[in-house]
C-alpha cells in the first residue's frame, strides 16, 4: 500500500520547526516577558544535553553485551571475523577519505584557507561527529569553544 498526500502517518516535522520558529519570534518581540520563557528553554536544553552525554556514554555497554550474546550463538566465527574486517577497513577507507580528503576540499573551496594548519577547528573531522545526532552535545561544544561561534548560533 502506497500512501498519498495526507494519508502518511507519523510526526509532522515541517509543521513542528515553523511552530518553534514563529514562537520563538514571538518571544523576541515580548521583550522582557518572554525572556524567561527563553532561559527556560535554555536551561531545558541545557539539561538534555547533559541527559544525551550520559547516554553516549553508557550506551556502548550495552551494545557490546547485546552483540557478544549473538557472536556467542554464532557456528562460524571465522566468517564473521572475517567479515567484520573487510567492514572495518572499508569503514576506515571511507573516513580516511571522506573527513581527510573530501571535507578539508570543502572548506577550502569555502573559506580558501588551508584546512590542516588548524584542526582543533575542523570539529567535522574528529572521530566525534562519526556516529549519528546523540554526538550533538560534543559537536556543539566544539563548534562553540575551538570554533568560537556564537551560542545563540550553534
Amino acid at each position: 500500500q502506497i500512501p498519498v498526500g495526507t494519508e502518511i502517518e507519523g510526526m509532522n516535522i515541517l509543521g513542528l520547526v515553523l511552530f518553534a520558529l514563529v514562537l520563538g519570534v514571538a518571544l523576541k518581540k515580548l521583550g522582557q516577558e518572554g525572556e524567561d520563557l527563553i532561559r527556560f528553554f535554555n536551561s531545558f536544553n541545557e539539561a538534555t544535553m547533559v541527559l544525551v552525554t550520559w547516554i553516549m556514554w553508557y550506551v556502548p555497554i550495552g551494545i557490546m553485551f547485546l552483540v557478544g550474546s549473538k557472536i556467542v550463538e554464532m557456528e562460524d566465527i571465522m566468517l564473521l571475523v572475517t567479515s567484520l574486517g573487510k567492514y572495518i577497513f572499508a569503514s576506515i577507507l571511507g573516513h580516511i577519505i571522506h573527513g581527510g580528503i573530501i571535507l578539508p576540499l570543502i572548506y577550502f573551496a569555502a573559506t580558501r584557507q588551508n584546512p590542516y594548519q588548524h584542526p582543533d577547528a575542523l570539529c567535522f573531522i574528529s572521530p566525534r561527529s562519526v556516529s549519528s545526532s546523540a554526538t550533538l552535545p560534543s559537536m556543539i561544544k566544539c563548534i562553540e569553544e575551538n570554533n568560537r561561534v556564537d551560542k545563540r548560533i550553534s
